[in-house]
């Protein structure tokens, strides 16, 4: 027993550590899927609260597992370990019967689970949590390991700057589909032998002679006989979900509603987004550093333009407050979510291919950005 008990400390340890290091790493994932529960549950004077409830989710579940791991602090931890497990193992059980969101975001961007295959493995690891609490007793050493705590409290301090970098730079390790590197047209291409998404019908028909109202499937409708039954309604259910490419609903559009996107992802010149998905809550600590770097980009043939879900209004006074001098366009606010974590944020794409990514604080000067350019005419990108 004793084996299976650190085999279960070690195994349960792990999945804490992975849990919270990728929340940890881009706490504004984790803070817009706390915004996605509460709007779904009607508790959206709650949203104010969702970045640090993630940031506290992470910071709880990485310590929890460094605990379970160097064996200490172990009576404490297993405790909390249980605690967790049993309240997410009901969490994702009613998830899974509702799905009111596709994925729970247990594992941020870094997995993605259904809510039937996260509950299972919640199933798993609760009953790992419960022997570890049971037997912990019995199979952990008593005497206090100065070494092992120590290591614990450093390991824990340094998640913590990698959470706070993260926060006011961009996540350390992007998990996303627009990490630096990817072609955008590439992942929005969708195989030809896919799979596609499954739906089922089901058909409510009238009887004409007794006024009931009863379902039918598309097999055994009555739709030929019009003399005894009128068609009354239909109700369609997605019981398959097909092959989703990982760039999906990614458009550019104008205000009168054309989609110019290919414009740039197939333009052989370089091309900055500037993104915000709200410009309201946007940071204008550097905007004068963002103006000049547009000027720049309009002077050296450098297409600059911006993307926004804002309404159109909000967009014309924006650009006039801050004298921008550049057009922005309207693009989904949860691909602007998805395509950089910081508002505003700058993204470098050339061919399509995401070259950079910039947070607010990190945008570049000019002359850091010439010495850019000549590193990617080098690598001949």
């Amino acid at each position: 027993m004793k084996t299976f008990w650190h085999i279960a400390r070690i195994l349960l340890g792990l999945v804490f550590i992975f849990s919270g290091f990728v929340k940890g790493v881009d706490p504004w994932g984790m803070a817009y899927k706390f915004t996605d529960y509460f709007n779904v549950w009607g508790m959206d004077s709650l949203t104010s609260f969702a970045l640090p409830l993630g940031i506290l989710l992470s910071a709880t579940e990485f310590a929890i597992g460094i605990a379970l791991v160097f064996n200490t602090f172990i009576s404490f931890t297993s405790i909390l370990a249980v605690l967790m497990m049993s309240f997410f193992t009901v969490l994702t059980f009613i998830l899974a019967l509702t799905n009111p969101v596709t994925d729970c975001g247990c594992f941020g961007d870094a997995l993605i689970l259904t809510n039937w295959e996260t509950f299972f493995k919640n199933i798993v690891f609760f009953a790992f949590a419960i022997v570890v609490f049971a037997y912990r007793k019995r199979h952990h050493s008593g005497e206090f390991k100065p070494i092992a705590s120590m290591m614990v409290i450093s390991t824990i301090l340094v998640f913590a700057y990698l959470i706070d970098y993260s926060y006011n730079h961009l996540p350390i390790i992007d998990f996303r589909p627009y990490k630096i590197g990817v072609n955008i047209p590439e992942g929005m291409t969708v195989p030809d032998d896919a799979p596609k998404d499954v739906y089922e019908n089901t058909l409510y028909y009238k009887n004409k002679n007794t006024g009931e109202i009863k379902e039918f499937t598309e097999e055994n409708s009555p739709w030929q006989d019009s003399i005894n039954w009128e068609y009354e309604s239909i109700d369609t259910k997605l019981v398959q979900e097909g092959y989703k490419a990982p760039i999906h609903n990614f458009f550019i559009e104008t205000a009168e509603g054309e989609d110019i996107k290919d414009f740039f992802l197939y333009d052989e010149n370089f091309t900055f987004f500037f993104i915000s998905k709200n410009l309201d809550d946007a940071d204008t600590s550097n905007i004068e550093q963002l103006r000049e770097l547009a000027q720049y980009a309009n002077d050296h043939e450098i297409n600059f333009i911006g993307l926004t879900s804002s309404l159109p209004e909000n967009v014309d006074a924006y650009i006039a407050e801050h004298d921008l001098p550049f057009e922005m366009f309207n693009a989904d606010e949860i691909t602007l979510k998805t395509m950089i974590r910081s508002n505003p944020g700058l993204m470098l794409i050339k061919n399509g291919t995401i070259l950079d990514k910039w947070h607010y604080n990190d945008f570049p000067t000019i002359e850091e950005f010439e010495k850019q350019l000549k590193y990617f005419e080098v690598l001949g990108k």
